[in-house]
Order: C-alpha cells, then sequence, then structure tokens
C-alpha cells in the first residue's frame, strides 16, 4: 500500500504553519480578510477529532515528555482554547453533539452505542451538519470512527456523507480492523470485520489504520479542491487498542513510564496524519480557503483494556493535565478539551481563547460560514461563536450542561456544580456535591458546596429545569 505519512509532506505544512505564515496574514485585519477571503466562494471546512485526547497529550498544551509538532504548528497558525468543553466524557454523546449542534440527549444519543452490524444508533430523524452542507452545495465526506450506530439506517450515508471510509464501532484492532471486545458478555457477541466504504465492506488487512485514514483524507482533499467540502477525520486513537507501528514507540524511547510511553506513541501518529493532511491543503492551495478545527471527544481513558495486557489494572498513560478526572467523568479532566481553530488570513494567529465554548458551537458556526439555513422550527444548543473568535466578542454561553449516567453538571460564570461525580471507570467521588470556582480552582480540588449552599440549590434548580427541557419530546 502506498501511505500519504510522508515526511516531506509535513515539513511543507511546518514551513508554512511557522516563519512563512506571516505573510499569508500581511497587515490585513481579520474582518478585511474575512471579506477578502469569503469573495472566492463558499469555505471548506475540515473537523479533526481524536478519540480520548487528554489536554496533556498536546506540546501546545503543556506535554513537555514528548513533541506534536503538527498540532502545535496548527495551533501557531490560528486559535487555541483554554475552556472548551465537549458536551459529554464518552465518545457517541459527544460526536453527536458535535454534528447536530445539539445537547446529545436532545439529539437522543445520551450515552455510548452498542457495536455490531445491526446496532442501534442516533435516530435517523436528527439533521446532521453534513446534511445541511450538502443541502448547501458542499461534498462531505467522513474519514475514521462514527460509533453513531451500525445497523444500516444509522450509518454515515444515510446521515448526509457523501463519501466514507472508516468503522462503525467503538473501537477496531489497528490492523485485521476487527472489532473483537465484550465477548463473553450477555447476549453473546463474537468478532466482526468492520472497515466500509460507503456501504460497501473493504478488506486492507495488516494495515495500520490511522494511515488509512491520511490516505483517504488526502483522495478526499485532492478530487474535491475545486469544490466547497465538509472533511470530518475522526481518528480512533489514542482509544485502545493502543498499538502503533514499532516507528512510533521508537520515536518516545525515551519516556521511561511504559504507560505513558504508551500515550505518547499513538500521539506521534495522530500528529503525522494531522501533517499529511495539512499538507495536501497546502499542494492544493486551499489553506487559506479552509477552517479547520481540531478538539477530542472526551478526555483520557483510564480503562484497563488501554494496558494491552490482563493485568485488569487502571491505565493512566493519558493526561489531562492540570484538572481532576478523565473519560467517563464530569470532572474537568473527563469534559474540558484541547481545541484549536485555524483559517489563515482570516483568523488571527497564535491567539489564546479564553471564552468558554463547546463542541454543539460547530454546527451552528460552520452553517453561518456556508450561508446555509438550519431546518425551521430546529431547535439547535449551540450558539455560533465565529464573533467570539473572529472579533473578540464575549462568549454567548451563560450556561452549559452536562449529563452522564447519574451525573449531572452545570457551569454558569466561574460556578460548576456537579452532582454525583465519578473519577476513574466505576469509581464515585467521594464528594455526592461538588461545587468548584473555576477560575480560582480549575484543578477541583476544592469543594465550596457546603460554604455556598444557596448557591449549590439555585445550580441544581437550572440542571433540573434544563433535565427536563432537553428530553422533551414535544421539541423537534
Amino acid at each position: 500500500m502506498t501511505t500519504m505519512t510522508s515526511p516531506l509532506r509535513r515539513r511543507e505544512f511546518l514551513r508554512l504553519a511557522g516563519a512563512g505564515a506571516a505573510a499569508l496574514c500581511g497587515a490585513r485585519t481579520a474582518q478585511s480578510a474575512q471579506v477578502d477571503n469569503l469573495r472566492h466562494g463558499k469555505p471548506n471546512f475540515l473537523i479533526f477529532y481524536t478519540d480520548d485526547q487528554g489536554w496533556g497529550d498536546m506540546g501546545c498544551y503543556g506535554a513537555s515528555d514528548f513533541r506534536t509538532p503538527n498540532m502545535d504548528a496548527l495551533a501557531a497558525s490560528g486559535l487555541r482554547f483554554t475552556n472548551w468543553y465537549s458536551n459529554a466524557p464518552v465518545c457517541s454523546a459527544s460526536r453527536a453533539a458535535l454534528l447536530t449542534g445539539r445537547y446529545p440527549q436532545r439529539a437522543g444519543a445520551p450515552g455510548i452505542f452498542g457495536s455490531g452490524r445491526a446496532a442501534p444508533g442516533m435516530p435517523p430523524g436528527e439533521v446532521t451538519l453534513a446534511e445541511v452542507l450538502k443541502g448547501a452545495g458542499y461534498r462531505t465526506g467522513l474519514m475514521g470512527k462514527w460509533h453513531l450506530g451500525g445497523g444500516p439506517e444509522f450509518r454515515p450515508n444515510q446521515q448526509g456523507f457523501d463519501d466514507f471510509f472508516g468503522f462503525h464501532s467503538g473501537c477496531i484492532d489497528n490492523y485485521s480492523h476487527i472489532y473483537y471486545w465484550g465477548q463473553g458478555g450477555k447476549p453473546a457477541r463474537f468478532p466482526f470485520h468492520d472497515l466500509w466504504r460507503n456501504d460497501n465492506e473493504v478488506w486492507e488487512n495488516g494495515q495500520f489504520f490511522t494511515e488509512l485514514v491520511t490516505r483517504e483524507a488526502v483522495r478526499f482533499i485532492g478530487e474535491n479542491a475545486a469544490r466547497p467540502f465538509f472533511l470530518y477525520v475522526a481518528w480512533n486513537l489514542p482509544h485502545y487498542p493502543t498499538h502503533p507501528p514499532a516507528r512510533y514507540w521508537e520515536r518516545v524511547a525515551h519516556i521511561k513510564d511504559p504507560e505513558r510511553r504508551t500515550q505518547a506513541a499513538t500521539c506521534a501518529a495522530i500528529d503525522d496524519s494531522l501533517g499529511d493532511i495539512m499538507a495536501e491543503l497546502t499542494r492544493t492551495g486551499l489553506l487559506e480557503r479552509t477552517l479547520v478545527f481540531f478538539s477530542s471527544d472526551n478526555g483520557p481513558s483510564a480503562e484497563q483494556r488501554n494496558l494491552l495486557d490482563d493485568s485488569g489494572q487502571f491505565y493512566h498513560g493519558g493526561s489531562a493535565g492540570p484538572f481532576r478526572g478523565h473519560k467517563f467523568s464530569l470532572f474537568e479532566g473527563g469534559i474540558r478539551m484541547p481545541a484549536l481553530m485555524s483559517w489563515p488570513g482570516t483568523l488571527p494567529k497564535g491567539k489564546v481563547i479564553e471564552d468558554v465554548g463547546v463542541t454543539m458551537d460547530v454546527f451552528p458556526t460552520f452553517v453561518h460560514l456556508a450561508g446555509a439555513e438550519i431546518p425551521a422550527g430546529r431547535v439547535i444548543d449551540g450558539k455560533d461563536v465565529f464573533p467570539t473568535v473572529a472579533h473578540g466578542a464575549p462568549s454567548p454561553h451563560e450556561t452549559i450542561f452536562w449529563a452522564n449516567g447519574n451525573q449531572r453538571a452545570v457551569r454558569r460564570g466561574k460556578w460548576k456544580l456537579i452532582l454525583n461525580p465519578t473519577m476513574d471507570p466505576g469509581e464515585t467521588a467521594a464528594e455526592k456535591v461538588f461545587l468548584a470556582d473555576l477560575e480560582k480552582d480549575p484543578g477541583e480540588k476544592t469543594n465550596l458546596a457546603e460554604k455556598k449552599s444557596e448557591l449549590v440549590m439555585e445550580l441544581r434548580r437550572l440542571i433540573e429545569r434544563w433535565e427536563t427541557g432537553v428530553i422533551s419530546k414535544k421539541k423537534p
């Protein structure tokens, strides 16, 4: 197989994003550049979405034990968010929010969908970003992980994607592309092959899945360079199985902690893929006409299966940086995400955005910039954050809510309340009610619930009203 993981391509992107990027911006203001850019036609949209990557798993967010040069270059070429959230600390719910602009509870995807060729998923009546942009003349593509249903009526081509290459389930082996997990349960589940091009099963035995994603993303960009496109690149790493090729392990051999070395090797594979895909935007002359967004679906996983052994121990190779908690938890470590946005010549470069944003904001932001229309009567919970990122307007959010299992949380301003918080998978935190002042205590080390009991009651009422609203069947 010919792969696109070429050092030459990656160096081309790094060069452009570094010193050469200054020439792209010149002396133009962000607003005048935006007008100039849009004269050339509708912007392209490219979403990079990693799987279980934490805040501390990127150089530009503080990782000092391994390098992510292409992620860091993307940050330098645009914006880096410090208060960006996932809508959920788990996979399917986060992806549903990204693609629908709605709280996952409203979108019918409150948790993790099962895996299987007939597995149910996000209700087909949900309207996705791909469907809206396709209706506005965009070519739409998804390369990578879906995890919003495996049954025929739930798959990507039925949710607005013209071009799909990847898998439908929660995870696959990176080389056989077979789903092996959950054997011996009730009902019985058996291994199944899960690699598809659109609705056709394909076989690429022995090929590293991340390289296949790179190849297909590069192909999609090249084939659609003359038309507006939306490309969603959804890597399956650093989610288990954490099994990249030997060259990535060799690259991070200096890391002594074996679990951290595992995380670093998987992140290095993602970083190479990102660099190759960004280099294709440069090669085709589309860099200034493409808005790129990068984030992770949820915080780092502590699941035992990351270890690739039978020890049953929790895995702590991923890093949530300064935050408490992991995947599955509504502490900041499970939901506060690394997030980048780049659009050379339109958005400022090297800027840090401290305003609050959330995954479901991507939908209305992209729809607005495409000049498309949200279906009449459709409830969209996300907000257009382009005024914030381009012109310095304050965050459009007053409050953001979360639910996962029996956990509930709300952030209003600097205050965050969590009910029934969890830590590692299956482990409930000692505190049943946790109130934090995130300005003074972003690591959620001090529980202020007893000292601020009236505020706790007020925020509890907000959660109750929100939950009633998003579960209501009366709202389309």
